[in-house]
């Protein structure tokens, strides 16, 4: 549906995010990835959704004065949000086991903004997800970092992962954002773009 919309368009992904990548594979959309390394650091003082909503914008805003008039670049950010802190990606081992801990037998939000952005404007869209784990052992922290690696994930999980399938008891929004990406509104923005 959406390749007949943009066939005279060209989608740019600027997400070296496999998951992301393969969602736009999965959306039966036409796409290019384009990258720039990008300092992803925001002013202190912003909270929850501020933070991702900066950050996508600020990739995007890598592409100023690059866009031709067909293109449409798609920018995007996502965090853990828990206790009133950003959970980035995990520095090490270490601080990704620290970051599970604190996340086990507790509610957290993954928060992800996307930001659109062309020629003339810019557009951004958010969606937060809550979700519960329940009380983790060492063990089982230890076991999933050892065999899964989530060293390039926000909060050191990926919820589509063992850690999901064994810990994970509630989630209420959207499971894609969780994932990295909200397709249905990314979905909905791009079927009504014009």
């Amino acid at each position: 549906m959406l390749k007949d919309k943009f066939k005279n368009h060209k989608i740019i992904l600027a997400s070296g995010s496999p998951r992301r990548q393969q969602f736009f594979t999965d959306l039966d959309l036409d796409f290019e990835i384009r990258l720039k390394d990008i300092e992803e650091v925001y002013p202190e003082q912003l909270q929850g959704v501020e933070i991702t909503n900066y950050l996508a914008q600020l990739k995007a805003n890598a592409f100023e004065g690059e866009l031709n008039d067909n293109e449409l670049l798609i920018t995007s950010d996502t965090i853990v949000w828990h206790n009133n802190k950003a959970l980035g990606k995990p520095k090490d081992y270490q601080d990704a086991f620290g970051i599970l801990r604190t996340l086990s037998n507790a509610t957290h939000e993954v928060i992800t903004s996307v930001c659109f952005k062309s020629k003339t404007k810019t557009e951004t869209l958010f969606e937060v997800t809550k979700v519960t784990f329940t009380a983790l052992s060492d063990e089982a922290i230890t076991y999933y970092l050892d065999h899964y690696k989530p060293f390039d994930k926000a909060g050191a999980y990926g919820i589509q992962e063992w850690i999901g399938l064994v810990g994970i008891t509630k989630i209420e929004g959207s499971y894609t954002n969780v994932v990295g990406l909200p397709t249905e509104k990314v979905y909905h923005y791009l079927n009504t773009y014009s």
